[in-house]
């Protein structure tokens, strides 16, 4: 039997329309890096869900930033080897979000109900991921994203810093499946404003979304660096979307070598959309990898600028609300995509 809305709650405020909501809170997506955690509890939101990630005897736990005793967020606490410490009453929540100590009654037992909802929290690409409905029967099916070539020897696994978008999460996601922008929006980084013609191409529906295999002759070299000049080659870009809000970029350097890139646009909201982008590559491994991150920052501070500007805000999943050129077919895979998820209108409030 299906799940409505009435029959959920969902968080204050909610910037999303009810039912969408509900199918989206049925995938997985990245917290917060693995890196961040452990200092200090991390609060952050999800679908507008607030959550807290923090860590207890080397768990990473995601739980809902509210101390079940008196509402105050976990996320103002301290973070210790047993978990976090509320800073009201100095509660203290460990493991699969149980209260293990009450400074008030040290010798009394806790009642089970002393609990912070939790999450289920899974490591992987240098991230936290996590999904807020993970019981629903129709989220059996949704499994984390892949991402090529991560696990193998030879590549350099590169964690970028994530960046804030204040935008939706599908209008980000279908600018970084746009193969047209290049020569407009990153001539500062990599584009070629001399070569904006985009040649055909297809896209092929898969069991997580749609793949699309492009080549051309636009480059992925930083501009100014020297091996940019490779006289005609054909670069091939090879995306992987996995619905909603997540895909992959494989791009082929001359030769073997290879850079895969995972945009995945977290939904803090309907408005704002946090950006993960793990890589991973098997050239150019001594460089620093400072140089990594302020070159992709520059890269994502391109396409920041267009996404915050865009009109209307939400992703029109109507094929009638925007014109269309034949250069967006990935771009038209993906909202038939989500349409066929059952999502709506995708409009703000």
């Amino acid at each position: 039997m299906a799940t409505h809305a009435a029959e959920i709650a969902l968080p204050r405020n909610c910037t999303f329309d009810a039912d969408d909501w509900l199918i989206l809170a049925r995938h997985w997506y990245p917290v917060a890096l693995v890196r961040e955690i452990g200092e200090k509890p991390l609060g952050t939101h999800l679908l507008d869900q607030p959550i807290v990630v923090y860590k207890a005897d080397g768990e990473i736990v995601v739980a809902a930033d509210i101390c079940p005793h008196r509402g105050v967020p976990l996320s103002l606490g301290t973070q210790g080897e047993h978990g976090v410490t509320c800073a009201y009453h100095g509660l203290r929540f460990g493991a699969g979000g149980k209260c293990n100590h009450i400074p008030a009654h040290p010798d009394r037992n806790i009642p089970d109900r002393m609990r912070a909802q939790t999450f289920p929290s899974v490591e992987r690409y240098g991230l936290v991921w996590t999904c807020l409905r993970p019981d629903d029967p129709l989220s059996a099916g949704n499994a984390l994203p892949d991402m090529p070539h991560w696990d193998e020897p030879e590549f350099q696994q590169i964690v970028c810093p994530w960046i804030d978008i204040f935008g939706f999460a599908g209008r980000q996601m279908e600018g970084f499946l746009d193969v047209a922008h290049f020569a407009f929006v990153h001539t500062a980084t990599f584009g070629d404003a001399n070569n904006a013609e985009v040649p055909a191409y297809q896209v092929k529906r898969t069991d997580y979304g749609f793949d699309a295999e492009y080549w051309s002759t636009v480059g992925n070299y930083p501009i100014g660096v020297s091996q940019r000049g490779v006289p005609d080659f054909k670069w091939l870009r090879h995306f992987r979307c996995s619905l909603p809000f997540t895909a992959t970029l494989e791009i082929h350097f001359p030769g073997s070598d290879r850079l895969v890139i995972m945009n995945a646009a977290s939904p803090v909201s309907a408005k704002v959309t946090r950006l993960f982008a793990p890589m991973a590559r098997n050239f150019d491994t001594d460089l620093p990898i400072q140089d990594v991150y302020d070159f992709n920052e520059r890269v994502f501070q391109e396409d920041k600028a267009i996404v915050e500007a865009q009109m209307p805000e939400c992703l029109p999943l109507d094929p009638m609300d925007e014109a269309h050129i034949p250069a967006d077919m990935s771009s038209m895979a993906y909202r038939r995509g989500l349409r066929d998820m059952g999502l709506s209108r995708f409009f703000t409030s």
